[in-house]
């Protein structure tokens, strides 16, 4: 319209733009707006830790919860995500309260779930709904410390048309989640659901909306499961945490090495001890090797725990580098108790447990080795090789074949040998004669 209907005047419509309230917008924890602050202004802050009695649990997080993060566990069903949930809500709720939400489970199973654990005398709140309006009026009624959402495929927000577990509902759940946790310093886990390939379902920004992303990690055929953190704003990541589990729920082991090696035979061929780094930890692990000739045409690989890809470059080297035939073997390798290892200082244990197997000539009971395999035969250096040389003399190994160019400057305990190599063929000498 050109002309006002009402006065008669021409061209007098403004046209105003309505701004719509903008929703999840970013705030500070004291509930106010941000506004841009100079980098020298902003006042440092140390990050505060709200410890549990789990010390593996703790060590993943980075050193504890910290109050008003995001925090999402992933992994397959059946592992135990919500019972080591259920078991460090009920350790929190000695700290302050919990509101422990379910969308999978009512109230009574939960219940019978956490009876096992014992104490159930703390300030531990159960709510079993998946309508996000009511979780989020309960939160602003009971006010919790910390907040437990299981899981976040089943709750959905009645705002957003889809089911649960869609794209839209998931990541409209999280946002209004990730603004209670920030603006109510709620410190705040959420469970997620995996892919049959391992990756956590829902869109892939749900991962880069939290804070901290934990893999609940093992196999059933297993009691051990392995706590990994493949993200953390709080800590390090590629941290572990290994438990065992048992009928009272998840008992964490504060010495895996030890449970790792303890199976091990005597005088076996085809083995080799390494000692591999998760995060800052050093474990020492088992690899297994069996070559046999193959009864096809084309020789067989298979790897369990260890990268497929690596094993078959480490193989060409042996045969390149070593003179050893290996095309016409059959070739199985696995690392021992199911623990994934894909850290390049592995190489020289998968290398020497194949050599062991393929001449039927076993590594030495008391000797570990480390080291990242070059195409040449080269031994190249690895990091933090000093942790990896203690945690095997604290375990009684007698001798150690680390990278030459490594070893400078180190205080080497008195209990172990260190032996420094610069190729493949000088450890298979050393070795093997």
């Amino acid at each position: 319209m050109g002309r006002c209907a009402n006065c008669g005047a021409w061209n007098s419509f403004v046209e105003e733009v309505e701004t719509k309230e903008v929703k999840n917008a970013r705030v500070t924890l004291t509930g106010e707006k941000t506004r841009p602050v100079k980098l020298g202004e902003v006042e440092s802050l140390e990050t505060p830790r709200v410890k549990t009695d789990m010390a593996e649990f703790n060590r993943v997080l980075g050193g504890g919860v910290v109050p008003g993060s995001l925090i999402l566990i992933g992994g397959d069903p059946g592992i135990g995500k919500s019972t080591i949930l259920l078991q460090v809500s009920v350790q929190l709720a000695h700290i302050g309260r919990v509101l422990y939400v379910s969308g999978e489970e009512s109230a009574q199973q939960i219940k019978m779930r956490a009876e096992r654990l014992g104490d159930l005398e703390a300030d531990f709140y159960l709510y079993a709904e998946n309508n996000m309006q009511n979780v989020r009026a309960e939160i602003e009624k009971l006010k919790p410390d910390f907040l437990v959402i299981d899981s976040i495929q089943t709750v959905m927000s009645p705002e957003i048309t889809g089911v649960q577990g869609s794209v839209s509902q998931v990541r409209e759940v999280t946002a209004e989640l990730l603004q209670i946790a920030k603006t109510n310093n709620i410190a705040t886990f959420i469970v997620g659901h995996v892919t049959k390939e391992g990756s956590l379902a829902g869109p892939r920004m749900l991962e880069h909306m939290v804070d901290t992303v934990l893999y609940f990690e093992g196999e059933r055929q297993h009691t051990f499961r392995i706590l990994r953190a493949v993200k953390n704003r709080f800590g390090s990541t590629n941290e572990i945490g290994i438990f065992e589990m048992q009928s009272q729920g998840l008992v964490e082991v504060t010495n895996p090495s030890e449970i790792f090696l303890e199976e091990r035979l005597a005088g076996a061929t085809g083995s080799a001890i390494v000692v591999s780094m998760e995060g800052t930890r050093p474990i020492l692990v088992e690899i297994q090797a069996l070559v046999t000739p193959t009864v096809f045409g084309n020789a067989r690989r298979t790897t369990s725990g260890l990268d497929f890809n690596r094993v078959s470059l480490i193989m060409a080297v042996l045969e390149k580098r070593a003179n050893l035939l290996l095309q016409n073997q059959d070739a199985y390798l696995k690392s021992a108790g199911g623990v994934k290892l894909d850290e390049p200082a592995v190489d020289l244990a998968v290398a020497l447990a194949i050599v062991s197997s393929y001449k039927e000539k076993p590594t030495p009971a008391n000797v570990a080795f480390i080291g990242e395999l070059g195409l040449t035969g080269e031994i190249r250096r690895v990091n933090r090789i000093e942790n990896r040389i203690n945690e095997a003399a604290k375990l009684g190994f007698k001798k150690i074949y680390a990278p030459k160019n490594s070893l400078s400057g180190l205080e080497i305990p008195a209990t172990i040998e260190v032996i420094g190599v610069a190729t493949l063929k000088e450890v298979l000498q050393k070795v093997f004669g």
